[in-house]
């Protein structure tokens, strides 16, 4: 499926910590969400999440797991990031913010996340995304393959 819904938006001061959500962002061109502890000119400005993930993670572990836990800024439900999408496609949210995937999963390290929940998910199926247009995202905004 080509589209889905952005389920939440989660956000940290600091790397290194579980995020927070947020009902609506600014997300900047070449830097990432405002106020998030990940943004910069790097790479991985944006991480997202398949909801669907998370679920099924909550479900296995028996507990309910909260959006930004798993230390992601994006849930998006109705699309399988992991399997459809790959590095240089690009997600449109809400009206004009716009991402482009930089890479799929990353290395695997003890991190908080692992800490806290006993799993991660980003070093398997995380998306990581540089900003190529930005603008106001919220909770409940269209997400689009393009």
């Amino acid at each position: 499926m080509n589209k889905g819904t952005l389920r939440a938006i989660c956000i940290s001061p600091e790397r290194g910590q579980l995020k927070k959500p947020v009902s609506e962002a600014r997300v900047i061109e070449n830097f990432g969400i405002e106020n998030d502890g990940h943004a910069g000119d790097w790479g991985r400005q944006v991480t997202c999440l398949n909801y669907a993930s998370v679920e099924k993670v909550s479900q296995d572990l028996g507990k309910e797991i909260h959006p930004g836990e798993f230390a992601e800024n994006l849930l998006i439900e109705g699309i399988d990031l992991a399997g459809q999408m790959e590095a240089g496609k690009r997600l449109k949210i809400g009206e004009t913010a716009v991402l482009e995937v930089s890479q799929i999963g990353k290395e695997d390290h003890p991190s908080v996340v692992t800490r806290t929940m006993g799993v991660s998910l980003l070093p398997s199926e995380g998306l990581f995304c540089r900003v190529i247009a930005g603008g106001l995202i919220r909770t409940g905004d269209m997400v689009e393959v393009i």
